[in-house]
């Protein structure tokens, strides 16, 4: 199937789904222009779908009520994506999602035709998924509560279970869930700490939806949010590197969460928080711009160990002296 008939075929689906939808969203949603959306939804109504759209603000696009498709029908391309997103949520460890998985596998599999049925089975059979495996599982309920939440932006307040086994009690206006690292994460600001905080989801021992509401920070990045959040962790040792090179380069030499990355005048400054020196030093030998340790000295000397050990494998004792 073409692209501009899948995606003219995906606008009629969240259509569907959203009763009524902005042109707005529903471009951003499609990845197309708003004169891209309007071509979208004049094929909708040449091909005898209802369509009504309604100007200024609040307005948007929506389906004629009572209209029904008839029953559901997937492309080939639909078939695959769903096949690859059952494949892909067992790396997620959502508790109790097994049942729900099977579930949607059986119904898929009902509605497929002949060729599309043997497609899926193919995709299941041969392909698989290098994903980073869940370190700690989640509440699906919990997970479905808290996404809710915070697309209605509605306050919610949580029990958790702190890293030392003390449990607060607070409340969160949650700005967005993200799976990072094999952790379910929520980030948003925290009532009890009166700023931005992140949490983890499996640490969430209670939540409910509360009625006071709040507005998302339209620029938030959820993501970047929680990476930032995780690399600023106490521990043992506060290390400081300056990179000889500017921001850019230094994050393709820095994965997300070894550190924090400050633009300097002389170069690039990362803070790391370690408890474990020896390993932050062979990440450092990685490095393939060149850098200057300023603390903790302890730190140097872990590197100068690491490379003399790196140099011993290089000419081991007793071996001929290269010509």
């Amino acid at each position: 199937m073409s692209r501009p008939v899948s995606r003219v075929l995906a606008a009629l689906e969240l259509l569907l789904a959203h009763g009524s939808i902005s042109g707005p969203e529903l471009g951003r949603r499609l990845g197309v222009d708003p004169r891209t959306v309007r071509r979208y939804i004049g094929s909708l109504e040449e091909m005898g779908i209802p369509v009504t759209a309604e100007s200024g603000r609040g307005g948007g696009y929506s389906l004629v009520a009572g209209f029904k498709l008839p029953p559901m029908t997937f492309s080939g391309e639909e078939a695959l994506s769903l096949s690859l997103g059952l494949l892909a949520v067992r790396h997620l460890g959502l508790a109790g999602a097994a049942p729900g998985i099977e579930s949607a596998r059986a119904k898929l599999e009902r509605v497929l035709p002949a060729p599309l049925r043997q497609r899926a089975r193919a995709a299941e059979a041969t392909l698989r998924l290098e994903l980073p495996e869940a370190r700690a599982g989640a509440s699906g309920a919990l997970l479905a509560t808290v996404a809710e939440a915070t697309q209605r932006e509605r306050r919610l307040r949580i029990l958790y279970l702190a890293r030392d086994g003390s449990e607060t009690e607070r409340d969160l206006d949650s700005y967005g869930i993200a799976f990072r690292g094999g952790r379910w994460y929520v980030a948003g600001h925290c009532h009890l700490r009166g700023g931005p905080r992140t949490f983890r989801l499996d640490r969430i021992r209670q939540v409910r939806e509360l009625p006071e509401s709040f507005r998302r920070p339209p620029d938030f990045d959820v993501l970047a949010h929680i990476t930032a959040s995780i690399a600023g962790l106490p521990r043992a040792h506060s290390a400081v590197i300056l990179l000889r090179c500017d921001l850019k380069v230094a994050r393709r030499q820095v994965f997300g969460t070894l550190g924090l990355l400050e633009e300097r005048a002389e170069g690039t400054r990362l803070r790391v928080q370690t408890d474990d020196l020896p390993w932050l030093a062979r990440e450092l030998a990685r490095f393939e711009v060149p850098f200057d340790i300023e603390r903790p000295a302890a730190l140097r000397r872990a590197l100068a160990t690491h490379l003399r050990k790196l140099a011993s494998r290089l000419d081991p004792p007793g071996s001929p002296a290269a010509p």
